[in-house]
């Protein structure tokens, strides 16, 4: 079994003097035209990206594929948008391909993610190479129903992609085992350390195989992925391709000083720009108020924060990508765990506080070499602590106190006037228990099953769970609508025989409550009877007067 090696008393696992280009790291200088059979990766993998245009690696996928490839447990630091995603996913396919198929519920290899959009995005990139070497993938993320990960575990996939919190859950259920797992990929770890993650991270390491090989990506590696480095990875090789404050460079920063009564009139004039664009509010509540307050002067906006359900994220995420909105509003959650191609501007509404924010949300602009802006509207009471937090972040914004209408704002941002004619954005979903698709549904009704439990047919109901009945409803016959609008029914109920006690006209019985004939007792007018309620006549209890009655009984 392999022993984890000491690193507290050897060098820090993120020095990056330990890498040197004649050790295990590949050329990393840029300069030397190397493509991916060159790295050693297999004909079928390098087919694939050719055919999705991918024919040279970046800087940081030169660096570690190789390693990764060798089994080596590999540290991998690069900025935001320099192409981490195949630097793990390579290799992994690569390694994973070579094994055959997956035991049910015994995957091979584990990429774990912070959020759920990370998640996706690393699964879409990988789906179209793992089916060119015979990989399945699945996620397992919250915010989706278990059934379908459940059943794909049950038959067998080869590599997850998983959030720590559903992972987890998966395990408890008895439904996913981690012995089996070859590879572990941590992918935005810095990221799950400052969520908050790093107890369930620690917790499901430990349930891997302790020879198993771990790859560990960040566009940050800080003391609190430290603690991960030094219990889990065995002489680690490290590869940076960026300092840790790095700001890409072919972003231009603006810190621009606003008026407070001006910041939502200066924000919608730079939504309204052509092009696509992304704006950071700093709480959720704050991205349903601008995303709101946009459609209500014309903008079409998404919002995406951690309160919106997962298919209404998937839903709003789609829409940016496709165009059929120019704005996504976001929180931080959406920092670190989204790549849409074509970003032109980053926005932050609210300037974050931490110097990692700052540079993750900047990181949706200017991806793999494309140029891009980011503007951060300041109030003036917020100029000084946020030039501060920009320095750490290693960015020398340039300044400009602007008002709106001003030409330096359009000619920085692109900003135009809305057209101010409403729109609206992201109609309300549904929030009912048991609702699976949109449109508004009752309590627990599954697809027109009204509460019937998942799995549960009654006999005489067809394949997709829904009845045949001859008492069909719908059609109602036979019924009439009473002013306030409920139905007053003949009891028709769509065909049932006609009984001697039809309740519907109580036809042959002595007792027809319609009418109440043939009884001595009729209720409506008491007749005949000696205690008749209304005049009570006759009694000696006389209830109204209690006259004639015998003495109340001793007990």
């Amino acid at each position: 079994m392999t022993t984890f090696a000491d690193l507290s008393t050897s060098p820090s696992a993120f020095d990056t003097s330990l890498v040197t280009p004649g050790d295990h790291a590949a050329p990393t200088d840029g300069t030397d035209h190397v493509d991916f059979a060159a790295l050693g990766l297999p004909q079928p993998l390098v087919r694939a990206l050719a055919r999705q245009g991918i024919t040279a690696p970046f800087e940081i996928q030169r660096a570690t594929v190789p390693d990764a490839l060798a089994g080596r447990d590999v540290l991998g630091r690069g900025q935001t948008g320099s192409g981490k995603t195949l630097a793990f996913g390579l290799p992994l396919l690569a390694r994973v391909a070579d094994g055959g198929r997956a035991r049910p519920l015994y995957p091979r290899a584990l990429i774990l993610v912070p959020t759920r959009e990370l998640a996706m995005q690393v699964n879409d990139a990988l789906v179209p190479l793992g089916k060119a070497v015979g990989v399945f993938l699945k996620t397992a993320v919250g915010g989706v129903p278990y059934d379908r990960q459940i059943d794909a575990l049950r038959r067998g996939v080869e590599i997850i992609v998983a959030t720590p919190g559903r992972l987890g859950d998966l395990i408890s259920r008895q439904v996913c085992r981690l012995d089996d797992v070859e590879i572990t990929v941590l992918d935005e770890a810095d990221q799950m350390a400052d969520m908050g993650f790093l107890p369930e991270v620690t917790e499901l390491l430990a349930k891997t195989p302790a020879n198993a090989q771990r790859l560990l990506f960040s566009a940050t590696l800080d003391n609190d992925v430290d603690s991960l480095v030094k219990r889990f990875m065995t002489d680690p090789v490290t590869h940076s391709t960026a300092p840790a404050t790095a700001a890409v460079s072919t972003m231009d920063h603006h810190l621009l000083l606003i008026p407070p009564h001006d910041k939502f009139a200066v924000a919608a004039s730079i939504a309204a720009r052509p092009g696509r664009t992304m704006m950071f509010a700093r709480t959720q509540l704050g991205v349903d108020r601008l995303v709101e307050q946009l459609g209500a002067v014309g903008v079409r906006a998404g919002g995406l924060h951690g309160g919106k359900t997962q298919r209404m994220r998937t839903r709003t995420l789609a829409e940016f990508r496709e165009g059929r909105v120019n704005v996504l509003v976001a929180t931080d959650v959406a920092a670190r765990g989204i790549h849409v191609d074509g970003v032109s501007l980053v926005v932050h509404i609210d300037p974050p506080k931490d110097p990692k924010d700052y540079l993750h949300r900047a990181g949706r602009t200017a991806r793999a070499g494309e140029s891009g802006a980011v503007a951060t509207l300041v109030l003036p009471k917020q100029r000084r602590t946020t030039l501060a937090m920009m320095e750490k972040a290693g960015v020398e914004p340039g300044q400009l106190r602007v008002r709106l209408g001003d030409p330096e704002l359009t000619e920085l941002t692109g900003a135009r006037e809305p057209s101010g004619v409403p729109v609206s954005n992201e109609p309300q979903e549904p929030r009912r228990f048991g609702d699976r698709s949109s449109g508004p549904r009752r309590f627990d009704d599954r697809d027109g099953r009204s509460g019937q439990r998942f799995g549960e047919r009654r006999f005489g109901d067809d394949r997709s769970g829904h009845r045949s009945r001859t008492d069909e409803r719908p059609a109602y016959r036979s019924r009439t609508e009473d002013p306030r609008g409920y139905p007053v029914r003949t009891d028709d109920r769509g065909g049932y025989p006609v009984r001697t006690d039809d309740r519907g006209a109580y036809a042959g019985r002595s007792d027809d409550r319609r009418g109440f004939a043939g009884r001595t007792d009729d209720r409506r007018g008491y007749a005949g009877r000696s205690d008749d309620r209304r005049g009570l006549p006759g009694r000696t209890d006389d209830r109204r007067g209690f006259s004639g009655r015998a003495p109340a009984r001793s007990y």
